[in-house]
Order: structure tokens, then C-alpha cells, then sequence
């Protein structure tokens, strides 16, 4: 129980470090050179949802996949709102920091955002 309690412990901290909006991506094509500008996770932390807002028509092409903080996927409830946006229902999560992965292999797409469940 103290090991698990340590790796969190140690991820959390890491997790603050680097932000926690922060966005992990290669360059991709038909995107502009600011990622946050280029798709935008909202609101973070999150009670019941969390949208994902995209500055091109992507929305109904990318793959998302959610993880907790040991990296265990979790179920979630998506929705396309339209060609810009989708929303993940986020209510029934348990309170923690999660990962959402962004990945579209059309484009190169490839991007990594953590939020916090309140």
C-alpha cells in the first residue's frame, strides 16, 4: 500500500509540474504551431463533462481513449457535438486527475491532455 501510495504521490507531483493543461504532440499537419490554439480541452477540473474543441473539422474523425492516473482506461460516455467538438461525460469518475488521448492517423493527430475531476 505505501509503494502505491508513493507512485502516486510522485505522479501527482510530476503532473503539477508540467501543467495540467498541458499538451504533449508531435507536429502534425493542418494545424497551426500552437497546439493549445489548435484544439482545447475545457473546463478543467470538470464535475460533469469535459469538451474537446478543435479549431478544424476533426471532431468526428479522431479516436479518445481516457486513463486514470495509473494508466487503467476508462469508460466514458462521448458525444459529437458537431464537426468541432466533443464532449465526454465525466460525471460518473471517480474525483482525480485523468489523461485523455487525442489520436488521429489521417492526419497525424497525436496529442495527450490531463484534466482534474472535481
Amino acid at each position: 500500500m505505501n509503494l502505491r501510495r508513493t507512485i502516486m504521490l510522485v505522479t501527482f507531483f510530476a503532473m503539477a509540474h508540467m501543467g495540467f493543461a498541458q499538451l504533449h504532440r508531435e507536429e502534425m499537419a493542418g494545424f497551426g504551431s500552437d497546439p493549445i490554439k489548435s484544439l482545447q480541452v475545457y473546463p478543467n477540473p470538470a464535475v460533469e463533462f469535459v469538451s474537446l474543441k478543435f479549431e478544424t473539422p476533426h471532431a468526428k474523425l479522431v479516436k479518445l481513449s481516457v486513463h486514470n492516473i495509473l494508466g487503467t482506461t476508462v469508460e466514458v460516455e462521448t458525444e459529437v457535438l458537431d464537426e468541432h467538438e466533443i464532449r465526454l461525460r465525466v460525471k460518473d469518475l471517480a474525483n482525480g486527475y485523468y489523461f485523455i488521448s487525442v489520436r488521429d492517423d489521417r492526419t497525424n493527430l497525436k496529442g495527450t491532455f490531463k484534466f482534474l475531476k472535481k
